[in-house]
Protein backbone atom coordinates (compact mmCIF):
# COMPACT_ATOMS: atom_id res chain seq x y z
CA UNK A 1 0.00 0.00 0.00
CA UNK A 2 1.48 3.36 -1.04
CA UNK A 3 1.10 6.69 0.73
CA UNK A 4 -1.88 7.75 -1.36
CA UNK A 5 -3.75 4.53 -0.60
CA UNK A 6 -2.92 4.82 3.10
CA UNK A 7 -4.21 8.40 3.26
CA UNK A 8 -7.35 7.35 1.41
CA UNK A 9 -7.92 4.54 3.92
CA UNK A 10 -7.44 6.95 6.84
CA UNK A 11 -9.93 9.37 5.32
CA UNK A 12 -12.48 6.62 4.79
CA UNK A 13 -11.95 5.41 8.35
CA UNK A 14 -12.68 8.86 9.76
CA UNK A 15 -15.82 9.28 7.66
CA UNK A 16 -17.19 5.82 8.44
CA UNK A 17 -16.38 6.21 12.14
CA UNK A 18 -18.35 9.44 12.50
CA UNK A 19 -21.92 8.06 12.83
CA UNK A 20 -20.66 5.22 15.01
CA UNK A 21 -18.90 7.65 17.32
CA UNK A 22 -21.94 9.93 17.65
CA UNK A 23 -24.17 6.93 18.37
CA UNK A 24 -21.68 5.38 20.79
CA UNK A 25 -21.43 8.65 22.74
CA UNK A 26 -25.24 8.81 22.73
CA UNK A 27 -25.47 5.39 24.31
CA UNK A 28 -22.73 6.32 26.76
CA UNK A 29 -24.67 9.33 28.07
CA UNK A 30 -27.87 7.34 28.42
CA UNK A 31 -26.35 4.30 30.06
CA UNK A 32 -24.05 6.29 32.34
CA UNK A 33 -27.25 7.78 33.75
CA UNK A 34 -28.75 4.32 34.25
CA UNK A 35 -30.96 4.10 31.14
CA UNK A 36 -30.17 1.22 28.78
CA UNK A 37 -30.70 2.39 25.22
CA UNK A 38 -31.13 -0.18 22.46
CA UNK A 39 -33.14 2.37 20.47
CA UNK A 40 -30.13 4.12 18.96
CA UNK A 41 -30.92 2.68 15.54
CA UNK A 42 -34.44 4.07 15.47
CA UNK A 43 -33.41 7.56 16.55
CA UNK A 44 -30.62 7.57 13.96
CA UNK A 45 -33.11 6.61 11.24
CA UNK A 46 -35.51 9.34 12.33
CA UNK A 47 -32.71 11.90 12.24
CA UNK A 48 -31.44 10.72 8.87
CA UNK A 49 -34.89 10.86 7.29
CA UNK A 50 -35.98 14.18 8.79
CA UNK A 51 -32.68 15.79 7.85
CA UNK A 52 -32.79 14.59 4.26
CA UNK A 53 -36.50 15.37 3.84
CA UNK A 54 -36.22 18.96 5.05
CA UNK A 55 -32.95 19.54 3.18
CA UNK A 56 -34.63 18.25 0.02
CA UNK A 57 -37.69 20.47 0.45
CA UNK A 58 -35.82 23.62 1.48
CA UNK A 59 -32.41 23.19 -0.13
CA UNK A 60 -30.74 24.10 3.18
CA UNK A 61 -28.40 21.70 4.93
CA UNK A 62 -28.70 23.67 8.16
CA UNK A 63 -32.47 23.37 8.24
CA UNK A 64 -31.97 19.69 7.50
CA UNK A 65 -29.59 19.37 10.45
CA UNK A 66 -32.07 21.14 12.73
CA UNK A 67 -34.83 18.78 11.58
CA UNK A 68 -32.61 15.75 12.23
CA UNK A 69 -31.93 16.92 15.77
CA UNK A 70 -35.60 17.67 16.41
CA UNK A 71 -36.85 14.31 15.10
CA UNK A 72 -34.36 12.28 17.09
CA UNK A 73 -34.97 14.38 20.19
CA UNK A 74 -38.73 13.79 19.85
CA UNK A 75 -38.23 10.02 19.81
CA UNK A 76 -35.86 10.32 22.77
CA UNK A 77 -38.59 12.21 24.68
CA UNK A 78 -41.09 9.43 23.96
CA UNK A 79 -38.57 6.84 25.09
CA UNK A 80 -37.75 8.82 28.26
CA UNK A 81 -41.43 9.07 29.18
CA UNK A 82 -41.94 5.33 28.68
CA UNK A 83 -38.82 4.28 30.57
CA UNK A 84 -38.24 6.94 33.23
CA UNK A 85 -41.74 8.19 34.01
CA UNK A 86 -43.71 5.00 33.37
CA UNK A 87 -41.06 2.50 34.43
CA UNK A 88 -41.37 0.50 31.21
CA UNK A 89 -38.94 -2.27 30.34
CA UNK A 90 -36.01 -0.45 28.78
CA UNK A 91 -35.10 -3.17 26.30
CA UNK A 92 -38.68 -3.48 25.04
CA UNK A 93 -39.08 0.30 24.81
CA UNK A 94 -35.83 0.61 22.89
CA UNK A 95 -36.85 -2.04 20.39
CA UNK A 96 -40.19 -0.27 19.97
CA UNK A 97 -38.32 2.94 19.13
CA UNK A 98 -36.35 1.03 16.51
CA UNK A 99 -39.53 -0.31 14.92
CA UNK A 100 -41.16 3.12 14.97
CA UNK A 101 -38.09 4.65 13.35
CA UNK A 102 -37.90 2.03 10.61
CA UNK A 103 -41.63 1.98 9.88
CA UNK A 104 -42.43 5.67 10.16
CA UNK A 105 -39.56 6.82 7.96
CA UNK A 106 -40.50 4.40 5.17
CA UNK A 107 -44.20 5.27 5.41
CA UNK A 108 -43.79 9.05 5.57
CA UNK A 109 -41.11 8.97 2.88
CA UNK A 110 -43.38 7.07 0.51
CA UNK A 111 -46.25 9.46 1.21
CA UNK A 112 -44.16 12.60 0.70
CA UNK A 113 -41.94 11.65 -2.20
CA UNK A 114 -43.43 8.49 -3.74
CA UNK A 115 -40.03 6.86 -4.20
CA UNK A 116 -40.36 3.79 -2.01
CA UNK A 117 -39.35 5.62 1.15
CA UNK A 118 -36.37 7.37 -0.39
CA UNK A 119 -35.91 11.11 -0.59
CA UNK A 120 -34.83 12.83 -3.80
CA UNK A 121 -31.13 13.39 -4.32
CA UNK A 122 -30.03 16.41 -2.35
CA UNK A 123 -28.67 19.53 -4.07
CA UNK A 124 -25.19 20.77 -3.29
CA UNK A 125 -26.47 23.29 -0.75
CA UNK A 126 -28.44 20.51 0.94
CA UNK A 127 -25.34 18.54 1.88
CA UNK A 128 -22.30 19.07 4.06
CA UNK A 129 -19.14 19.77 2.07
CA UNK A 130 -15.58 18.89 3.10
CA UNK A 131 -13.96 21.60 5.21
CA UNK A 132 -10.59 20.10 6.14
CA UNK A 133 -8.53 17.27 4.63
CA UNK A 134 -11.57 15.90 2.85
CA UNK A 135 -13.60 15.72 6.06
CA UNK A 136 -16.88 17.54 6.66
CA UNK A 137 -17.85 19.51 9.73
CA UNK A 138 -19.78 16.64 11.30
CA UNK A 139 -16.68 14.44 11.34
CA UNK A 140 -14.77 17.16 13.12
CA UNK A 141 -17.77 17.65 15.40
CA UNK A 142 -17.68 14.01 16.46
CA UNK A 143 -14.18 14.46 17.89
CA UNK A 144 -15.24 17.68 19.64
CA UNK A 145 -18.24 15.82 21.08
CA UNK A 146 -15.89 13.16 22.47
CA UNK A 147 -13.74 15.76 24.23
CA UNK A 148 -16.82 17.58 25.52
CA UNK A 149 -18.32 14.34 26.83
CA UNK A 150 -15.14 13.46 28.70
CA UNK A 151 -14.83 16.98 30.14
CA UNK A 152 -18.46 17.20 31.29
CA UNK A 153 -18.59 13.68 32.73
CA UNK A 154 -15.38 13.93 34.72
CA UNK A 155 -14.89 17.67 35.36
CA UNK A 156 -18.35 19.14 35.89
CA UNK A 157 -21.02 18.73 38.56
CA UNK A 158 -23.64 17.70 36.02
CA UNK A 159 -21.38 14.90 34.80
CA UNK A 160 -20.91 13.71 38.37
CA UNK A 161 -24.69 13.60 38.79
CA UNK A 162 -25.05 11.59 35.60
CA UNK A 163 -22.50 9.05 36.79
CA UNK A 164 -24.05 8.79 40.25
CA UNK A 165 -27.52 8.39 38.70
CA UNK A 166 -26.19 5.32 36.89
CA UNK A 167 -24.23 3.88 39.78
CA UNK A 168 -26.22 4.76 42.91
CA UNK A 169 -29.36 6.82 42.25
CA UNK A 170 -30.37 6.66 45.92
CA UNK A 171 -27.16 8.51 46.81
CA UNK A 172 -27.98 11.24 44.29
CA UNK A 173 -31.47 11.54 45.71
CA UNK A 174 -30.14 11.72 49.26
CA UNK A 175 -27.73 14.50 48.23
CA UNK A 176 -30.63 16.60 46.96
CA UNK A 177 -30.26 15.84 43.26
CA UNK A 178 -33.11 14.77 41.02
CA UNK A 179 -32.59 11.33 39.51
CA UNK A 180 -35.48 11.78 37.10
CA UNK A 181 -34.29 15.17 35.86
CA UNK A 182 -30.73 13.91 35.46
CA UNK A 183 -31.85 10.87 33.49
CA UNK A 184 -34.15 12.97 31.32
CA UNK A 185 -31.26 15.32 30.52
CA UNK A 186 -28.94 12.41 29.67
CA UNK A 187 -31.54 10.82 27.37
CA UNK A 188 -32.08 14.21 25.68
CA UNK A 189 -28.33 14.48 25.02
CA UNK A 190 -28.49 10.94 23.67
CA UNK A 191 -31.27 12.01 21.29
CA UNK A 192 -29.28 14.99 20.02
CA UNK A 193 -26.19 12.87 19.38
CA UNK A 194 -28.29 10.27 17.54
CA UNK A 195 -29.67 13.10 15.42
CA UNK A 196 -26.13 14.10 14.50
CA UNK A 197 -25.34 10.49 13.61
CA UNK A 198 -28.39 10.26 11.37
CA UNK A 199 -27.65 13.62 9.76
CA UNK A 200 -24.14 12.49 8.96
CA UNK A 201 -25.49 9.46 7.12
CA UNK A 202 -27.99 11.31 4.92
CA UNK A 203 -26.50 14.81 4.65
CA UNK A 204 -22.77 14.03 4.46
CA UNK A 205 -22.02 10.43 3.55
CA UNK A 206 -24.99 10.10 1.17
CA UNK A 207 -27.02 12.54 -0.89
CA UNK A 208 -30.37 11.65 0.66
CA UNK A 209 -32.22 9.07 2.70
CA UNK A 210 -32.66 5.38 1.94
CA UNK A 211 -34.88 3.05 4.00
CA UNK A 212 -32.87 1.21 6.68
CA UNK A 213 -29.74 3.12 5.68
CA UNK A 214 -28.32 2.80 9.20
CA UNK A 215 -27.74 -0.91 8.41
CA UNK A 216 -27.27 -1.93 12.03
CA UNK A 217 -24.88 0.88 12.95
CA UNK A 218 -26.86 1.59 16.10
CA UNK A 219 -26.25 -1.94 17.32
CA UNK A 220 -22.58 -1.80 16.35
CA UNK A 221 -22.37 1.41 18.39
CA UNK A 222 -23.78 -0.49 21.37
CA UNK A 223 -21.16 -3.18 20.84
CA UNK A 224 -18.49 -0.49 20.65
CA UNK A 225 -19.80 0.98 23.91
CA UNK A 226 -19.40 -2.37 25.70
CA UNK A 227 -15.97 -2.85 24.14
CA UNK A 228 -15.03 0.67 25.33
CA UNK A 229 -16.33 -0.11 28.84
CA UNK A 230 -18.44 3.06 28.90
CA UNK A 231 -15.43 5.41 28.62
CA UNK A 232 -15.30 8.31 26.12
CA UNK A 233 -11.63 7.86 25.23
CA UNK A 234 -12.04 4.15 24.60
CA UNK A 235 -15.25 4.86 22.68
CA UNK A 236 -13.26 7.01 20.27
CA UNK A 237 -10.56 4.36 19.82
CA UNK A 238 -13.11 1.57 19.38
CA UNK A 239 -15.20 3.46 16.82
CA UNK A 240 -12.06 4.28 14.85
CA UNK A 241 -11.19 0.57 14.90
CA UNK A 242 -14.64 -0.42 13.68
CA UNK A 243 -14.52 2.33 11.05
CA UNK A 244 -11.17 1.01 9.84
CA UNK A 245 -12.62 -2.51 9.58
CA UNK A 246 -15.56 -1.17 7.56
CA UNK A 247 -13.28 0.87 5.29
CA UNK A 248 -11.00 -2.13 4.73
CA UNK A 249 -13.97 -4.35 3.90
CA UNK A 250 -15.17 -1.84 1.29
CA UNK A 251 -11.72 -1.66 -0.32
CA UNK A 252 -11.50 -5.45 -0.45
CA UNK A 253 -14.71 -5.83 -2.47
CA UNK A 254 -14.01 -7.46 -5.80
CA UNK A 255 -10.99 -9.37 -4.50
CA UNK A 256 -10.44 -12.77 -6.09
CA UNK A 257 -8.86 -15.89 -4.65
CA UNK A 258 -6.83 -18.01 -7.11
CA UNK A 259 -8.71 -21.18 -7.91
CA UNK A 260 -11.92 -19.92 -6.31
CA UNK A 261 -12.74 -16.71 -8.08
CA UNK A 262 -14.30 -13.48 -6.93
CA UNK A 263 -15.47 -13.39 -3.32
CA UNK A 264 -19.18 -12.42 -3.04
CA UNK A 265 -19.69 -8.81 -2.03
CA UNK A 266 -21.98 -9.96 0.79
CA UNK A 267 -19.01 -11.62 2.48
CA UNK A 268 -17.19 -8.30 2.72
CA UNK A 269 -20.35 -6.49 3.83
CA UNK A 270 -20.72 -8.98 6.68
CA UNK A 271 -17.04 -8.82 7.66
CA UNK A 272 -17.27 -5.83 10.06
CA UNK A 273 -20.16 -7.47 11.93
CA UNK A 274 -18.36 -10.81 12.18
CA UNK A 275 -15.20 -9.13 13.44
CA UNK A 276 -17.28 -7.11 15.93
CA UNK A 277 -18.66 -10.32 17.43
CA UNK A 278 -15.20 -11.88 17.50
CA UNK A 279 -13.69 -8.86 19.25
CA UNK A 280 -16.43 -8.76 21.87
CA UNK A 281 -16.22 -12.49 22.48
CA UNK A 282 -12.45 -12.72 22.64
CA UNK A 283 -10.99 -9.43 23.78
CA UNK A 284 -13.45 -7.32 25.71
CA UNK A 285 -12.94 -9.19 28.97
CA UNK A 286 -15.21 -8.44 31.88
CA UNK A 287 -17.13 -5.26 31.11
CA UNK A 288 -19.19 -4.01 34.04
CA UNK A 289 -22.00 -1.60 33.11
CA UNK A 290 -23.14 1.09 35.55
CA UNK A 291 -24.61 -0.67 38.58
CA UNK A 292 -28.09 0.84 38.26
CA UNK A 293 -28.25 0.55 34.47
CA UNK A 294 -31.58 -0.75 33.27
CA UNK A 295 -33.34 -0.41 36.63
CA UNK A 296 -36.21 2.10 36.96
CA UNK A 297 -35.70 4.37 39.94
CA UNK A 298 -38.43 4.25 42.56
CA UNK A 299 -38.09 6.92 45.18
CA UNK A 300 -38.60 5.55 48.66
Amino acid sequence: MDIEDALSLVGSTLRLSTPLLFACLAGLWSERAGVVDVGLEGKMLAGAFAGAAIASLTGSVWLGLAAALAASLALAAVQAFAEIESGGDQIVCGMAINMIGAGATALIGSALFGEGGRTPALPRDGRFSPVFAGQDGLTLGAFVATLATAFVLYRMRFGLRVRVAGENPHALDAAGGSVRATRHAAVAICGLLCGLAGADLSLAQAAGFLPAMTAGKGFIALAALVFAKWRPDMALATCLLFGALDATAIRMQGTSIPGIGAIPVQAFQALPYVITIALLAGFVGRARPPAASGAPYLRE
